[in-house]
C-alpha cells in the first residue's frame, strides 16, 4: 500500500510538472570530483520501512483532506528559481525542481528555494599593507551566481556569507603582494586575478564568480601630500629644463642673426626701421626721435681716431 501511494505521487508530479528541464550544470575543475563523490541518491532508495510508512501516512492524510490540502502540496516557483526538496532529510530525485508547478508530500518534505540570478555585494574597505610597506584602503564589488542549487545548499551552510568573507580575505591577500604603483596602475589585472581565485575556491559550493571590480583605492593624507609635492617638483624641474633649452636655442638664433646683419649695414638699417614701425603702431605716450645710424657710425669712427 505504501509503495503504491509513493508511485502515485511521483506519477502525478511528473504529469503536472510542465517544463521539465535538464539537470543543473555541475561545478567544474576542482569541484567536479567533489560533486561526483557527493552525488545524492533519490529519497526512495534509503527511506527504510519507517520512512515508507511515514510517507504513506502523509499521502493518506493529504488525500483525506482534499481539496484543502492542495494549498499545501502544490508549489509554484519562478523561472529564475529552483527548489531543493528534502524528504525525511534526503534529496528527492537527486536534482532541483522547477521552474513551474510541482507536488510535494506534506509533513515529510522540506523545501529550500535557491535564486539562480546574478547577485552582487560590496566588499567593505579593507586596510591593506602593500609589499612596499604602504597602508591603503581598498574596496571592491563582486558579481556571482549559483550554478548548482544542490551543492549551494548541501556543501556550505550559508553560501552568500561564505562567498562574501572569502572575497574579503582574497582581496587582502592579492593586494598585499603588490606594490602601490602596481595597485594604482594594474587594476584590471588584479580584478581578473581575484576573480579567478574566487571562482576556483567557490567551485565546490556550486557558485560561479562572474566579475570582480576594484572600486576605489584610498591613500593616507600624508602620503597624498607627499605624492603631490613630488609631482609638483617634477613638473617644476621639467619646466626649468624646457625654459633653459629655449633660451639656448634663442641665443643661437640671435647670434646667427647678428652675424648676418654685421655683413650687411643695410640689413641693420631695415631692422631699425622695422622696430620703429612696431613701436609707433602701438597706442602709447612714448615719443620717438629717429636718429640715423650713420651719425652713430661717425661718432664711433671719431673715437677710433682719437684713441
Amino acid at each position: 500500500m505504501s509503495s503504491a501511494s509513493g508511485v502515485t505521487v511521483e506519477m502525478r508530479s511528473n504529469l503536472i510538472e510542465p517544463n521539465r528541464v535538464s539537470p543543473e550544470p555541475r561545478a567544474s575543475n576542482q569541484g567536479q570530483q567533489y560533486s561526483k563523490d557527493s552525488e545524492l541518491r533519490p529519497a526512495s532508495s534509503g527511506l527504510g520501512c519507517c520512512g515508507y510508512l511515514l510517507v504513506a501516512l502523509a499521502v493518506l492524510l493529504t488525500l483525506l483532506t482534499l481539496p484543502l490540502s492542495m494549498l499545501v502540496f502544490i508549489k509554484i516557483i519562478k523561472e529564475y528559481e529552483r527548489a531543493v526538496i528534502f524528504r525525511l532529510g534526503r534529496i528527492v530525485s537527486g536534482r532541483a525542481k522547477g521552474p513551474g508547478l510541482f507536488l510535494i508530500v506534506p509533513c515529510v518534505d522540506q523545501i529550500r528555494i535557491v535564486d539562480l540570478r546574478t547577485l552582487m555585494f560590496d566588499v567593505p574597505p579593507q586596510a591593506i599593507l602593500t609589499r612596499d610597506s604602504v597602508t591603503v584602503s581598498v574596496d571592491a564589488v563582486v558579481y556571482y551566481k549559483v550554478v548548482n542549487p544542490i551543492l549551494s545548499v548541501t556543501a556550505v551552510s550559508d553560501v552568500d556569507s561564505s562567498t562574501k568573507y572569502l572575497a574579503q580575505t582574497t582581496l587582502r591577500n592579492v593586494l598585499g603582494s603588490r606594490t602601490l604603483s602596481e595597485i594604482l596602475s594594474e587594476r584590471d589585472a588584479m580584478s581578473q586575478s581575484i576573480s579567478s581565485i574566487l571562482d576556483e575556491a567557490t567551485d565546490p559550493w556550486g557558485v560561479k564568480v562572474e566579475r570582480v571590480e576594484v572600486k576605489d583605492v584610498r591613500l593616507p593624507q600624508q602620503l597624498q601630500r607627499s605624492m603631490a609635492a613630488e609631482a609638483e617638483a617634477n613638473r617644476d624641474a621639467k619646466a626649468k629644463v624646457i625654459a633653459a633649452d629655449g633660451e639656448m636655442k634663442a641665443s643661437r638664433s640671435l647670434k646667427e642673426a647678428a652675424d648676418i646683419m654685421s655683413e650687411s649695414p643695410a640689413a641693420l638699417q631695415l631692422r631699425y626701421l622695422q622696430t620703429l614701425t612696431t613701436i609707433s603702431a602701438e597706442k602709447n605716450s612714448t615719443v620717438i626721435f629717429p636718429l640715423p645710424i650713420e651719425i652713430l657710425s661717425h661718432f664711433n669712427a671719431g673715437r677710433t681716431k682719437v684713441g
